[in-house]
């Protein structure tokens, strides 16, 4: 094992194992804006938050995960836009495994999410999709084809139920109390 991967190992587990457990959310976003890719201005990062490498994420501004959410960006990148609502215990995959491979070899890709998407509870977001500008992913689905912008998807997989607002302005400014 080289010096490089154990240093990476040990930056996650310090954040995933004591510091996203410490109800101090100024000091996991001191943490995070060191460890992550990019990270914008008004991210709301609640406590029981995993990563599985930082350096391969990169969140817009106002982009909030509620307790649980666990990204991993351990070999491919994860880009969230701005004003995304990721639910709890979320999880974004970005590698797996060939089921095909008599070798088990790995299969992944970057995954993108769009500016004011709203991802529910407990969606799983497999490798390499995109999940457009303004979707929302219901709870509980399991996302394994792209998303189109504005769409509304649910389901296990997830598929097209409905159609949102193209008009939507908010910003989000959601900070509960020590979490």
């Amino acid at each position: 094992m080289n010096a490089r991967l154990i240093f990476g190992n040990l930056i996650t587990a310090f954040y995933n194992n004591i510091l996203s457990r410490v109800p101090s959310r100024r000091l996991r976003i001191f943490y995070l804006r060191l460890w992550f890719r990019a990270l914008g201005n008004g991210c709301g990062i609640q406590m029981g938050c995993r990563f599985l490498n930082g350096r391969k994420v990169r969140l817009g501004d106002r982009c909030i995960l509620n307790f649980g959410t666990l990204l991993d960006g351990r070999k491919f990148q994860i880009n969230i836009g701005k004003d995304v609502s990721i639910g709890p215990e979320a999880t974004i995959l970005t590698l797996g495994h060939d089921p095909q491979s008599a070798n088990f070899e790995d299969r992944g890709g970057d995954v993108t999410i769009g500016d004011r998407a709203w991802i529910g509870y407990r969606v799983i977001v497999m490798p390499g999709i995109t999940i457009g500008e303004g979707a929302v992913v219901g709870a509980g689905a399991v996302v394994t084809k792209d998303v189109e912008p504005y769409s509304i998807v649910a389901g296990n997989p997830a598929r097209k139920i409905g159609q949102r607002n193209h008009d939507l302005s908010y910003s989000l400014n959601y900070y509960p109390f020590l979490v």
